[in-house]
């Protein structure tokens, strides 16, 4: 199994998205998004090019994409009823995949993503 790290905006993205989701639905939805998250990222490290992965190459070379819905049997929190976000990786060494951004499934990744990467 590879192991993950987040990149900066990656780091703003999980924090933001856990921040608003509080705001929002409380704090037990909260728990269980990032439980969700959390699944979702532990998935992609196990197989980040199994499926239901998708390639994103035409964004940059090298990128995939997983939406955390996917990863919802892996989570160890209640479920969560709407996951509305994408995971952006790539690996970046044999073992390590750099989480590049974590995305609402409405945004337009090519907006957010740099076309060489984050």
């Amino acid at each position: 199994m590879a192991r993950y790290r987040l990149s900066v905006p990656a780091k703003a993205d999980i924090a933001s998205v856990l921040r608003v989701g509080q705001a929002t639905h409380g704090s037990e939805a909260r728990v269980r998004y990032r439980g969700l998250l959390t699944a979702a990222l532990r998935r992609i490290a196990a197989d980040p090019a199994g499926p239901p992965t998708v390639d994103r190459g035409e964004l940059f070379a090298g990128l995939r994409g997983l939406h955390i819905r996917h990863a919802s049997a892996e989570s160890r929190e209640a479920p969560v009823r709407r996951a509305v976000h994408v995971i952006f990786y790539r690996a970046v060494e044999p073992e390590v995949i750099e989480i590049v951004r974590v995305l609402h499934e409405r945004m337009e990744p090519s907006l957010h993503l740099a076309r060489e990467g984050q």
